[in-house]
């Protein structure tokens, strides 16, 4: 006889970290993705120097880890695989929304803005692909839409937001051919995408995160 597949759905500890305190004075609440490999705990180092009595930063980790290499030492986190992929998206767009509906409550005057890094690119739209609640900003940072979703379903959350497309001029992961492909199938559906770049490699840029706060009230 055949074997058979299937699933349960179970309870597990999800972490996240955060910069800057939520509370009734925040005003902008920043939900920020990391990249393949990456752990939120550093990932959320650079935005540190960011936060402030209005503005906080929560950096969710994914929920699976991994040796990066071989058996043991450094570790690190991916948002999901091609390997039950679609099981993997409901998951992470769950505990999204939850993380989502947590800092919310804690920080109800707060404006929603979402950043993704790199592989956090592509979960950030596929989490806001489903949301209900409106997000003023979506920044793109070395990462694009995923090349399987249908824009033309997205929700308003995902189609009204401010997007931004960032990447540095050096980046091995980024071809500008594709970032230009990006900008073409975005703008069919009336999309204004605002794109900036910086001398860098697959890295994040301290100055154009200042720019990108800076702006965030606008």
């Amino acid at each position: 006889m055949a074997a058979l597949h299937r699933t349960i759905t179970v309870p597990r500890t999800a972490h996240l970290h955060q910069a800057g305190a939520l509370s009734a004075e925040t005003r902008h609440l920043w939900v920020v993705l990391h990249g393949y490999g990456q752990l939120a705990r550093y990932f959320i180092r650079h935005f540190e120097p960011l936060a402030d009595a209005q503005t906080a930063f929560i950096a969710p980790e994914g929920l699976s880890r991994f040796y990066l290499e071989g058996f043991s030492g450094r570790v690190g986190a991916t948002w999901m695989t091609k390997e039950e992929r679609l099981h993997e998206i409901t998951d992470y767009v769950t505990y999204l929304n939850q993380v989502r509906e947590m800092a919310l409550q804690e920080a109800p005057q707060a404006v929603l803005h979402v950043l993704g890094f790199s592989q956090g690119a592509a979960t950030a739209c596929r989490w806001l692909a489903q949301a209900e609640d409106l997000v003023k900003d979506l920044v793109l940072w070395a990462g694009v839409f995923p090349e399987d979703m249908e824009m033309a379903s997205a929700s308003p959350t995902l189609t009204q937001a401010r997007l931004t497309y960032v990447y540095g001029t050096q980046d091995p992961f980024v071809a500008e051919d594709r970032v230009q492909v990006q900008l073409a199938r975005v703008r069919e559906l009336g999309l204004q995408p605002e794109v900036r770049t910086f001398a860098g490699k697959h890295e994040l840029d301290q100055a154009v995160l200042q720019e990108l706060k800076q702006r965030q009230g606008d």
